[in-house]
């Protein structure tokens, strides 16, 4: 892999990395010159992404985390450091689903997804910050989603923590752009992996054995690019925002949905 990309001489460190989104993105990073920590909460699925960057000939370290406790926050961050000396970027990417509405949603179900999709988004870059405030520099990228930004039916726990992130990253933006540090947030549409097809059952929209191909065409035709999006796709945008190309990119909020949100 690359050792003079656009991410040379850089440590990232990508939540739910092992596997969908957070994988393409770690393997995209490493490509372009990063070293990568991939976290996960499954220590196999890290394991597995982080010896998949370094066969390619990549620098990887593989983290298992809970990133919703905010002692494997802290520890996830000691690690990198121990390992790679610095922190450049931080990409909380990692989410579950979160079905229902407001009238239906369990107290329960309510509590996992906020603390998932968005007190783990907080924790991600809680210790993280003094190394880059200190340092003065560092980009921080959140991912947020379409729904935080438009109303889609029965994803409201969901919709809720995505909007806090958004809400979030734009607090970040203002309080640590004095630093140097920048913080953005991706706001993707929908992008086939293993995480949509489960959400289209947990919301009622597809049955567990439902065709997801077909699934998928009918979905693409209410995008105006008329097609769904990638791995690759999501990757790109976030490479950029790592990247020392968007130095005087803060407080932004991306879709990369096809054109989706702006109906």
């Amino acid at each position: 892999m690359s050792t003079n990309g656009r991410l040379a001489d850089k440590v990232a460190l990508i939540t739910g990395a092992g596997s969908g989104l957070g994988l393409a993105s770690a393997v995209r990073f490493a490509s372009e010159g990063a070293a990568v920590a991939v976290v996960d909460l499954d220590s196999a699925a890290a394991t597995s992404a982080a010896e998949q960057i370094v066969a390619a000939g990549g620098r990887a370290l593989p983290v298992t985390a809970n990133i919703t406790a905010d002692a494997d926050a802290q520890r996830m961050i000691a690690e990198v450091l121990a390992e790679f000396g610095q922190l450049d970027v931080v990409f909380a990417n990692a989410g579950i689903n979160g079905a229902g509405n407001a009238a239906d949603t369990t107290e329960q179900e309510w509590d996992r997804v906020i603390a998932v999709n968005l007190k783990g988004v907080w924790l991600t870059s809680k210790y993280a910050l003094p190394h880059l405030i200190e340092r003065r520099t560092g980009s921080i990228i959140n991912q947020a989603s379409m729904g935080g930004l438009i109303g889609l039916p029965a994803i409201f726990p969901y919709a809720a923590a995505k909007g806090g992130v958004i809400a979030m990253t734009k607090q970040m933006a203002v309080t640590y752009g004095p630093d140097n540090v920048r913080v953005n947030a991706i706001c993707p549409g929908t992008i086939p992996t293993p995480l949509v097809y489960q959400s289209r059952v947990d919301r009622g929209a597809a049955a567990p054995d439902a065709d997801q191909a077909a699934l998928d065409a009918d979905a693409a035709a209410r995008f105006p690019l008329r097609r769904l999006g990638t791995p690759e796709d999501l990757a790109s945008i976030a490479l950029f925002l790592a990247s020392d190309e968007a130095d005087w990119v803060t407080g932004g909020i991306y879709t990369v949905d096809g054109g989706r949100s702006a109906f």
